[in-house]
């Protein structure tokens, strides 16, 4: 007899080594479980029992039966993807941990890439779904590293023949003239967390290679102008950086066969007192536009130590108290 509200579930695991990579080396991720609800959690042989208020032993058997899935599927799980079943569990969200783990963009070098967010899946789907996409959201949502994820992806599979990756340089107190060097010497520090993104997708040689042959091409915006850009992949990096004349000016250079991903921060804008940011105007002017959409991430989608997104969402309340 079990108390009332009360409930005890059993779940049979198939197999002994999914059970310990279920449970986790020396059961470090049925720890993070068990530290997150209010349940009993008992394990032998090949079955797991859970006994508990009914609310959260059905919430635990749906985070093992999502873990399974997983594992089952053959992808690693770790620590992190135990605390993002359970959120998901715990929130409103219809995405599932398995749907997320199922949804591999890129594997380079063992490493998967995928997104990792209710947020980051519905950002991948427009994406695929729209000729242009913008994504606005805090540092760490993934914004930049998942777009340029799917433009490699888009490459690799002959969907586009080259790949376009652009950043406003915007002049942090000095002129670029004044700075030594060549005028890409001057601009490189603007591009390099673009290069440092690819490095990640695929090897320095092959890199090389495409940037040579003119396959992958990084340039400031200012380069695009008088340009049609047909065939081609091309993201817009810090976008919170353009005057509305600049973005206007990039929007028009789109061409046949083409897709395009605009990417801003619109806490994070470095322009000149004054002057209006583009990617602020371009949502109120764009909004409703067909093969169009606006995707916003917030601190839910922060793919970073745990700190890091509460520091999104204390920021993102002092901003909201302000305004009102």
């Amino acid at each position: 007899m079990h108390e009332a509200g009360t409930k005890e579930i059993k779940l049979v695991i198939p197999g002994q080594e999914a059970m310990v990579d279920l449970l986790g080396h020396r059961d470090e991720l049925l720890k993070v479980i068990e530290s997150e609800f209010k349940t009993d959690i008992r394990v032998r042989g090949n079955e797991i029992t859970i006994h508990g208020d009914e609310a959260e032993t059905d919430k635990v058997e749906k985070v093992f039966s999502e873990l399974l899935g997983i594992v089952t599927g053959g992808e690693p799980l770790r620590k992190e993807e135990v605390v993002q079943a359970i959120d998901l569990v715990r929130g409103t969200e219809t995405v599932s941990p398995t749907t997320l783990a199922r949804d591999v963009i890129l594997v380079h070098r063992g490493k998967t890439i995928r997104p990792k967010t209710p947020g980051q899946k519905r950002y991948i789907d427009t994406v695929r779904a729209k000729t242009a996409t913008f994504s606005i959201g805090p540092a760490g949502t993934g914004k930049t590293y998942l777009a340029m994820a799917m433009a490699v992806q888009a490459l690799k599979k002959k969907l586009v023949s080259r790949i376009i990756l652009t950043r406003p340089a915007v002049e942090a107190g000095e002129k670029l003239g004044y700075l030594p060097g060549t005028l890409f010497e001057k601009v490189d520090p603007y591009l390099k967390p673009l290069y440092d993104a690819l490095f990640d997708m695929m090897d320095p040689e092959q890199f090389q290679e495409l940037m040579d042959r003119g396959t992958i091409e990084v340039a400031p915006l200012a380069f695009m102008r008088g340009r049609t850009l047909n065939d081609s992949f091309i993201i817009l990096d810090e976008a919170q950086n353009t005057s509305p004349e600049q973005m206007k000016m990039f929007l028009t250079r789109l061409g046949f066969n083409s897709k395009v991903v605009i990417t801003g921060d619109v806490t994070q804008i470095d322009l000149p007192h004054g002057r209006r940011s583009g990617l602020l105007v371009t949502e109120k002017i764009l909004t409703g536009i067909d093969d169009l959409a606006f995707v916003h991430l917030g601190a839910k989608d922060v793919i970073r130590h745990k700190l890091v997104q509460k520091i999104v969402e204390a920021y993102t309340r002092f901003e909201d108290d302000r305004e009102t």
